[in-house]
This record gives C-alpha cells, structure tokens and sequence, in this order.
C-alpha cells in the first residue's frame, strides 16, 4: 500500500495532544477587533478542543499525527 499524505493545511493548524484529541485555535481574532470587548478577546487566546463530530475528519487528514 502507498503511503498517504498528510493535508498541510491540516498540520499547521491542528496538533494531537497526549489522550488524542486534537487541539485548535479559535476563529474571529485576526481583523475588526475594534467593537470585540476585552473578555472577549481574552477567551479567543485560549485553545480549544476538536469537536466530536469533527473529530473523525481531522483524524483522516493527520494520518501520522
């Protein structure tokens, strides 16, 4: 069997954590932060986990992560 390729894209934006999930940053934080409260900006720092039903997906295009 041919050996499969990671997606690139996939790899620069998630990494695989120690139980296998898969970790992320959150969206909205690169442009029109003006009328985005400090809260909110603060919490959009933070890393979130890959949802369950996204899981699977992220999963096929990391084959070796």
């Amino acid at each position: 069997m041919p050996k499969i390729k990671t997606h690139r894209g996939a790899a620069k934006r998630f990494k695989k954590t120690g139980t296998g999930k898969f970790k992320r940053n959150k969206a909205y934080r690169s442009h029109l932060l003006n009328h985005k409260s400090a809260k909110r900006m603060k919490l959009l720092r933070k890393s979130g986990i890959v949802s369950s039903a996204n899981h699977d997906a992220v999963k096929k295009m990391l084959p070796y992560a």
